[in-house]
């Protein structure tokens, strides 16, 4: 068996048109949806995701307010910002990219930010809200998964997912997400015993665990699909993900690669949690 290869990218693109659309509808409504992030300090892959994020908000015709502050700002001054922010009608969505530097509270920051404008889906409000199936801002990497599933027309309900990693960003998130779509989710993490006997009983294999080449085909069951979150540098200094994309490519059923999988996605439902914002605006 060769698996599906499930196109990231070509689903993001897919997702871009359809938001574009609804931003010309605001538009037309006297509204144009409105990002601010704030970088602070000199980050260089911090800097390169600032820069894709602005770009993404040109190409899809919303407002994009950058803010750079040094290194050693004050956690008041970062915080008062913030407030202002909260406070600017134009601006529907805010973020803080992460990380910041450790004089910082980052706790005390994500919660600073109104769980109106949360479009990263981090306050505790909005996760909250996801845990509990209301309406809420869903993580962009994790809701990015849900979509792949969707879009490539991959039953959920009844599933069994096993989730590789449980950091707050992707591994929570992802399985409550698919929990609310009623599959049946499994945590494995550094500690589980026997990790290949959870990681074959899965019908959907989550990768997130930030180690190259970790999931190898001996530890996928035969036909699962297979999601690759990870974004990591092999010892040739190549992109590859958390799966051994060739060995396993042979035995699952569908399966995302790096790159061009989950990444085009996290960016893309940053765009639609900021229109969906500015189109509650409206409403509110």
């Amino acid at each position: 068996m060769t698996a599906e290869i499930i196109n990231g990218k070509e689903i993001a693109a897919k997702k871009r048109l359809e938001i574009a659309e609804e931003v010309e509808k605001l538009k037309s409504k006297g509204v144009t949806p409105g990002l601010a992030v704030i970088l602070v300090g000199n980050n260089d892959a911090s800097r390169t995701y600032v820069k894709n994020k602005q770009k993404a908000c040109e190409e899809l015709g919303m407002n994009s307010l950058l803010i750079k502050m040094s290194e050693d700002v004050s956690e008041e001054e970062l915080l008062s910002k913030i407030e202002e922010l909260n406070g600017d009608p134009s601006i529907h969505g805010i973020l803080v990219q992460l990380p910041i530097p450790k004089h910082i509270d980052e706790k005390r920051v994500i919660e600073s930010i109104s769980p109106l404008k949360d479009v990263d889906g981090f306050h505790p409000i909005n996760i909250g809200r996801m845990m509990t199936g209301q309406n809420a801002f869903l993580p962009c990497t994790p809701y990015g998964i849900l979509v792949l599933l969707e879009e490539s027309g991959i039953s959920i309900e009844g599933k069994h997912v096993v989730v590789v990693g449980r950091s707050n960003i992707v591994g929570k998130p992802v399985g409550q997400l698919l929990l609310n779509k009623n599959a049946t989710v499994t945590y494995c993490h550094s500690k589980t015993k026997d990790l290949t006997k959870h990681t074959t009983q899965a019908d959907i294999l989550i990768a997130a665990v930030g180690i190259a080449n970790f999931i190898k085909a001996e530890q996928v069951k035969e036909g699962a699909v297979v999601i690759d979150v990870g974004m990591n540098r092999n010892e040739e200094g190549k992109l590859c993900g958390d799966v051994a994309f060739n060995e396993v490519s042979e035995k699952a059923g569908y399966i995302t690669p790096v790159p061009k999988g989950v990444g085009p996605m996290t960016i893309t439902m940053l765009m639609y949690n900021t229109l969906k914002s500015a189109s509650e605006s409206i409403s509110d």
